[in-house]
């Protein structure tokens, strides 16, 4: 009697647990009896590359808290997203928006694309900071109408919490940072005790929140750093739970050198990789994505962890200066305009530029011609007129040869300069944008059409990269899956970046959530006219909170600063 009783009470405890399993898994354990919002009717597409599902999203406290039929729950408000797409916010994997986000805290050019968190930092950041390099920095913080107030991360985290903004942010600490801090700006190679205080601001930035040490390698003072300097960096924010971001030495003739050296930094500081805004530059190097990518590949069949991020344009946006050889930076932008101004220094300029070398990036190899310069940003308002024009044509106006017009250029706007460049082709672009490992970066701060930042001339990427891709390469193009895109802007950068709690939708994360219709939504912004806000997205949520509602910016401003898991130990 005792085993029949076993096997029928056996019986009816698996029949109950089918009966469980029947109940869609995304049906929330504990459903509240109201929410605070309850996006109805949508298309979810969660952000992991799965197909769409339709389902209703309840949010309360500025998470999610239910997803599943919650017709009859009781809530605050409806948002009504019938025939459009409901995803997880947008992640920007590079945003160099740390100074700007000062200056309009709402981000208007990013918010409107769907971006609902960005990171940044790319090998100069906010923090850390001393007095000498504010100095240095002075005519930055001048333009943008700043008072740098903090040294440490801590304090920049702060100063933002106070104020406000209308996504979150964070933020790597750079290596030229903290090489600057110690080093200033000149050729030289640290001491082993110099490389220990290096050592110990990156100690300290990623206690205070940082998410990994980043190196921008083609930006002077960056390029006079050895690789095992670099490797001694990432090696101590390794120890944090970081991981080594890299805009590489070379993006042209030595990509491939390049990707070696970014590859040992990751193996021998035993932390992982991600390449930013990859790319192969120069009409030259136009047909080699496919070494690229087969490198990458490799490697990431070896176990390394590797990953990378695009844009999606076939220019790029820099500082002007970047055309000029390394060694005429040498002390900063002040000894740059001086040797400009030098006879003799400026014929040595002159001919390391007209002279083809796999030892520094020569830009000026790499474009087609000098039609491919786009002015974009200058400081010197006496040369707001150029913005917008290429140097081919300031040449001509100026009667100049372009170089000189290049040379005086920079040294009227004391090396302040930067310049959309076109040097990529559109099938390398498409293939990286392609790859299972590559996601989104915006790589511009963010802007707005409105005051003195819509008198700038950005690159079109910073009002239009994520629409653009859901407009020209989902919609048009057909080379992404709606899924596979969201993916890339969600669920893969979140993964990179260890944010655990963001980039998918599903009970207990937190509700950066766009809602847009997938036929409609597009980019405005030209090289010729940037300043256009992209269109489509209906809803944007930050933190639960609407900062675009109904196609209109609120002024809300629930962002978060997100800090490294460094920080979670302490």
């Amino acid at each position: 009697m005792r085993s029949a009783y076993r096997r029928r009470n056996w019986k009816h405890s698996l029949s109950r647990l089918f009966l469980l399993a029947a109940v869609p898994l995304f049906w929330s354990p504990a459903v509240p009896h109201s929410f605070d919002v309850v996006i109805s009717n949508g298309h979810i597409v969660d952000g992991t590359g799965s197909p769409w599902y339709s389902g209703d999203i309840g949010i309360s406290d500025g998470k999610i808290t239910a997803i599943g039929n919650l017709s009859d729950a009781q809530r605050n408000r409806t948002i009504d997203a019938t025939g459009m797409v409901v995803a997880p916010g947008f992640i920007d994997m590079l945003g160099q928006s740390e100074l700007t986000i000062l200056v309009d805290p709402r981000l208007p050019s990013k918010i409107y694309q769907g971006i609902t968190t960005e990171i940044t930092g790319e090998g100069g950041s906010a923090a850390p900071q001393n007095d000498a390099l504010i100095r240095a920095d002075q005519s930055t913080y001048d333009h943008y109408h700043i008072t740098p107030d903090w040294r440490t991360f801590q304090q920049y985290f702060s100063r933002l919490e106070k104020q406000g903004m209308g996504i979150n942010l964070a933020s790597f600490v750079g290596a030229t940072q903290v090489r600057r801090m110690v080093l200033g700006d000149d050729d030289k190679q640290p001491t082993l005790a110099q490389l220990e205080q290096m050592r110990e601001l990156v100690k300290q930035a990623m206690r205070e929140g940082a998410v990994g040490v980043s190196t921008s390698l083609e930006y002077a003072p960056a390029p006079y750093a050895r690789t095992e300097e670099l490797i001694a960096l990432a090696s101590e924010a390794s120890k944090f739970g970081g991981i080594y971001a890299t805009h590489m030495r070379n993006e042209g003739d030595a990509v491939l050198s390049a990707i070696d050296e970014a590859l040992r930094i990751g193996r021998e500081g035993h932390i992982p990789v991600e390449i930013w805004h990859l790319k192969v530059a120069g009409k030259a190097n136009w047909g080699r994505m496919p070494e690229v990518v087969a490198k990458i590949s490799t490697a990431r069949a070896q176990e390394m962890d590797v990953t990378a991020d695009t844009y999606a344009y076939t220019a790029w946006f820099n500082s002007f200066s970047a055309f000029i050889p390394p060694w005429a930076h040498d002390g900063g932008d002040g000894k740059l305009v001086e040797r400009l101004k030098d006879p003799a220094m400026r014929a040595r300029i002159r001919k390391d530029m007209m002279t083809p070398s796999n030892t520094w990036d020569n830009e000026w190899q790499e474009i087609p011609s000098p039609d491919a310069i786009l002015i974009g940003v200058v400081q010197n308002p006496k040369l707001l007129p150029l913005q917008g024009k290429t140097l081919a044509a300031i040449a001509k106006m100026q009667n100049k040869d372009p170089l000189d017009a290049l040379f005086d250029v920079l040294i009227e706007d004391a090396a302040f300069t930067e310049v959309a460049v076109f040097g990529m082709s559109e099938p390398d672009v498409s293939l990286a944008l392609q790859q299972p490992w590559v996601s989104i970066d915006n790589d511009s701060s963010g802007t707005s059409p409105e005051g003195f930042l819509g008198q700038e001339h950005p690159h079109p990427r910073a009002y239009g990269t994520f629409p653009r891709i859901l407009r020209k390469y989902v919609r048009e193009e057909k080379k992404l899956t709606l899924e596979d895109a969201i993916r890339k802007f969600c669920a893969l950068p979140a993964q990179r970046m260890r944010l655990t709690d963001r980039g998918v939708l599903k009970t207990g994360m937190w509700a950066d959530i766009v809602i847009f219709d997938p036929t409609t939504v597009r980019d405005l912004a030209t090289f010729e006219n940037p300043n256009q806000l992209s269109q489509g997205m209906e809803y944007v949520l930050v933190n639960g909170v609407a900062v675009i509602d109904q196609a209109k910016m609120t002024g809300a401003l629930p962002g978060k600063v997100l800090r490294g898991t460094g920080y979670a130990r302490q």
